[in-house]
């Protein structure tokens, strides 16, 4: 932007956060010169220059108090060139935690928005980094707004209303239109719009607890492993599709959708043996045909695919084959199968806030390069986030803040392999990272690589080894109940009418005369944006 729209909360906890009193509030860190700039149009804002190290900037001290969630946001420029600009919070007095970055520019103004979790009560020093010490860092409309656990949840749930659900009316009449004031109204739940599924093996194929577990939770999966060119073709020349053709079969049979997970892997590490030590020629004839096979075979049975998994932290086809190798790959893909939509896969980008590699200004720029083809605008295209969180307390802010950004790129998000690390508060910090997915109005899928323990899983568990739900598996199971499924008894007022807000989804109604019992069944579709639906039940004595 040419100039830097207003701070956010009005700059919350920061002092001068738009430079309306000269540089007050802020000091010098490290080495390099502070001082106040206006711009042509009168804007005032703060400029580090003669820096030397990364991070050498200016700073503000604020306190921290713990249990609260802290948004982060700033306007961003530099003298020269491209960098990357993070956010850095300095507590304990040595401690550095990246709460978010941005690829500022010269000549524009590019927003960071980020945050922090405080997971204890601390005073911190808020500093800022780029990785060239010699370019100068501007900044305008800096802000550090706390927010308390509900009213975190809070805003959550107002979203979830507006982007998730839709108010529908039900009014029950006598046959001559009088109102029928207690008749029943019965609302279940039939098919979810919101696509909220797990990850599945292939002990699905031989473990009927795990098949009745799935099959009465799940419509929506992905594969963890059987797709992936390590499980199909183990030596050369030798495919093997036996267990992924059969479970493939297995979620036809019961009405679950696959996303197909993966074409290829850019981690050396992932590769099957014999591919290792291809030289490029034999990589690019082996790939190929590895692509051709596995995405004709499964061309119209997948709903999408990971066509390159984790192409921002590893590089072995661009290394093999060339700076393009992902962007010709997705293409190929998408000559191969049109219909399903192709995916970035990557973890990091907004779990970790100290993961630059990942962060959401590189997926953007990998976005770019995948799609510089205008081969490639034909192609549905959208934003894989895992969703591996480790150990200790999500920051939701940073979850929040790089959906945000993502999300305004204009891509469908889908968070596709959401899990947590095993810890005493894996149950609650599970729940709040589902709930700022299902929340989120980008977000339009979420698959957990989680389970029961007889089907191998041990980290995000779902279900012990007797099948007995976990404290982690019911707050699944409570937010698929919460999030539709569960079925909703309502009497009607005097005026005959029942005001409901139903999550976005196909339902069977029944409406039951108060006296007589008689019973009339419905079928209505709840949709994304109808204001609000009227439907008018006429019952016969």
């Amino acid at each position: 932007m040419k100039e830097p729209q207003r701070a956010q909360y009005g700059g919350g906890i920061i002092v001068n956060s738009e430079f309306e009193h000269n540089i007050e509030g802020w000091t010098v860190f490290g080495n390099g010169k502070i001082e106040e700039h206006i711009s042509n149009d009168g804007n005032r804002f703060i400029v580090v220059r003669n820096r030397t190290q990364t991070l050498d900037s200016f700073s503000q001290n604020v306190q921290l108090k713990k249990g609260l969630i802290y948004m982060f946001s700033a306007w961003f420029q530099l003298n020269e060139g491209s960098d990357m600009v993070s956010v850095v919070f300095k507590t304990n007095g040595s401690e550095l935690i990246h709460g978010g970055h941005v690829i500022a520019k010269h000549g524009c103004w590019s927003l960071l928005k980020g945050g922090i979790v405080a997971n204890f009560s601390t005073p911190a020093e808020i500093l800022f980094e780029s990785n060239n010490p010699s370019v100068e860092i501007w900044a305008d409309s800096v802000s550090l707004q706390p927010f308390t656990k509900e009213e975190w949840r809070s805003h959550q749930d107002n979203n979830i209303e507006r982007v998730r659900k839709s108010k529908v009316r039900f009014h029950v009449t006598h046959v001559n239109e009088t109102a029928l004031e207690g008749a029943t109204i019965i609302i279940k739940q039939t098919k979810s719009d919101f696509p909220f599924g797990c990850g599945m093996n292939h002990y699905i194929l031989t473990n009927n607890d795990y098949q009745k577990w799935f099959v009465s939770r799940f419509k929506y999966t992905t594969f963890t492993n059987e797709m992936k060119w390590y499980s199909t073709e183990k030596i050369q020349g030798q495919e093997n599709y036996t267990i992924s053709d059969g479970m493939l079969l297995f979620t036809k049979q019961n009405g679950i959708s696959v996303r197909g997970h993966n074409i290829f892997w850019d981690d050396t590490k992932y590769q099957p043996e014999w591919v290792k030590s291809l030289s490029p020629d034999e990589l690019r004839e082996a790939a190929e045909k590895r692509i051709k096979s596995v995405v004709t075979r499964y061309k119209g049975d997948l709903i999408a695919w990971d066509v390159m998994n984790e192409n921002l932290h590893f590089h072995f086809y661009e290394d093999k084959l060339g700076k393009n190798a992902s962007e010709s790959y997705y293409l190929k893909s998408h000559e191969l199968d049109p219909k399903s939509t192709k995916f970035m896969n990557e973890y990091n980008t907004i779990e970790y806030s100290g993961d630059k590699d990942a962060s959401p200004a590189n997926y953007y720029k990998k976005i770019s390069e995948i799609l510089q083809s205008g081969e490639a605008t034909e192609m549905p295209f959208a934003i894989g986030l895992q969703g591996h969180f480790a150990s200790g307390q999500p920051n939701l802010a940073y979850m929040r803040s790089g959906l945000d950004f993502l999300g305004d790129i204009g891509f469908p998000i889908w968070l596709t392999e959401t899990s947590v690390d095993p810890q005493p508060e894996q149950a609650k910090y599970f729940e709040e990272i589902l709930r700022e997915g299902y929340s989120h109005r980008a977000v339009e899928g979420i698959i957990m690589f989680a389970g029961p323990a007889q089907a191998g899983f041990n980290s995000t568990l779902l279900a012990d080894a007797n099948f007995q739900t976990t404290s982690t598996g019911q707050v699944v199971d409570n937010l698929i109940y919460e999030w539709g499924t569960g079925p909703k008894t309502i009497l009607a007022d005097s005026r005959g009418i029942v005001d409901i807000s139903l999550h976005h989804g196909d339902y069977d109604v029944t409406v039951t005369h108060p006296l007589t019992q008689y019973s009339k069944k419905l079928n209505i579709s709840v949709r994304k944006g109808f204001s609000q639906e009227n439907i008018h039940v006429k019952m016969h004595a």
